[in-house]
């Protein structure tokens, strides 16, 4: 990317570094390719791609309705920490496993969030505050010990998604303590200070990466809706800790203008991505039921248009919540209007079977 133009603005010159200079051949040729695409083409990702499924005689909605699985298949490590047997979408940590090696198989790329319980009350999503969490984890904390405990399983489950040809682990883009800029979860800004929340983070990738070794991960911070670059930036752990900026930002009518708020955020992390050099992404999105059929290109489609992410992916489709989807299937009304999207040129979406090779 040095010296490149994108946009009618000069990139400044850089050598990108990841954050982990020992990362294997694979995750290394991943980290320049997401350089590389950065600018010219955007992966479509859809969360739990073929363990979520609602459209008949498939295993994959958006296969059905484009014949061809996402670019990116997002998964999630929540469940590991605590030595559970399934995640927070009810499926055995060996089924995404198996999961995520398809989808590195096909070609397409892998991330995970971590939805992580919390450290003193144990809840789950939706029920896991209580005050000092970030705190009582660190070096000194009450539950130090616990954590350490809980980055083991960690490490050794992505650590444990190995390719069977070259015996590497495969590659995945990790985006742990996310949506921060809200309160949700244990890390978000009203449960710790700026401060705190970059201790966690850089702790948390020291120890993943030289303690334990884990060097298949590429590091994404991606914080929820946010109002200017400061406060997008307030908890950023520094460029050496990060590798790939992010937005979660779903469209929710009753709460904010989807065009013109999707437009300000995405237009300040595209400034900020060339500031610090890092690709960008819109790391999770989408309209709950889909009920404008048009979505996808009245909406989605213009907000990311010209933006340079490197991929752009929605929710799950739920199995077991009737209205909790996030993408088509066959027969929905969105159907038609997800199939103009794809195929859309002014703005290049890619999906697996176009995908060039990220790996190799």
């Amino acid at each position: 990317m040095s010296g490149e133009t994108m946009g009618g603005e000069n990139l400044r010159s850089v050598d990108p570094q990841p954050v982990d200079p020992h990362l294997n051949t694979l995750t290394r040729t991943l980290f320049r390719s997401l350089h590389q695409a950065s600018g010219k083409f955007a992966m479509f990702g859809h969360q739990n791609e073929t363990s979520n499924v609602i459209g008949p005689n498939t295993d994959s909605d958006v296969h059905a309705v484009t014949g061809t699985y996402p670019a990116l298949w997002g998964s999630d490590l929540s469940g590991v920490e605590r030595d559970e047997t399934t995640n927070i979408d009810g499926f055995s940590m060996g089924d995404v496993r198996d999961e995520l090696l398809r989808a590195y198989t096909m070609g397409a790329v892998t991330t995970m969030s971590w939805h992580s319980a919390n450290p003193i009350t144990f809840g789950g999503y939706g029920h896991n505050m209580a005050p000092g969490s970030v705190a009582a984890v660190l070096p000194g904390g009450a539950r130090h010990g616990q954590f350490l405990e809980w980055l083991d399983r960690v490490a050794s489950f992505l650590d444990s998604v190995v390719d069977g040809v070259s015996g590497e682990s495969v590659p995945i883009v990790f985006r742990p303590f996310h949506e921060h800029t809200g309160s949700g979860f244990w890390w978000g800004e009203a449960q710790c200070t700026p401060d705190e929340y970059k201790a966690l983070w850089r702790f948390t990738v020291e120890y993943l990466r030289d303690v334990k070794g884990v060097h298949n991960l590429l590091y994404v911070y991606s914080p929820d809706l946010y109002r200017d670059a400061e406060h997008y930036t307030e908890r950023y752990p520094g460029d050496e800790w990060v590798d790939v900026l992010g937005l979660d930002a779903y469209h929710r009518p009753q709460d904010w203008d989807f065009l013109p708020g999707g437009e300000r955020m995405l237009s300040t992390l595209q400034r900020l991505g060339h500031e610090h050099g890092k690709p960008t992404a819109f790391t999770e999105t989408g309209l709950e039921g889909i009920p404008d059929t048009a979505w996808w290109t009245r909406r989605l489609l213009p907000v990311i248009r010209g933006k340079g992410l490197s991929y752009v992916l929605v929710w799950r489709n739920a199995h077991d919540r009737p209205t909790h989807f996030f993408g088509p299937w066959h027969g929905h009304a969105s159907e038609p209007d997800f199939r103009k999207f794809a195929a859309n040129r002014e703005q290049p979406v890619l999906f697996e079977s176009q995908l060039p090779d990220m790996y190799h």
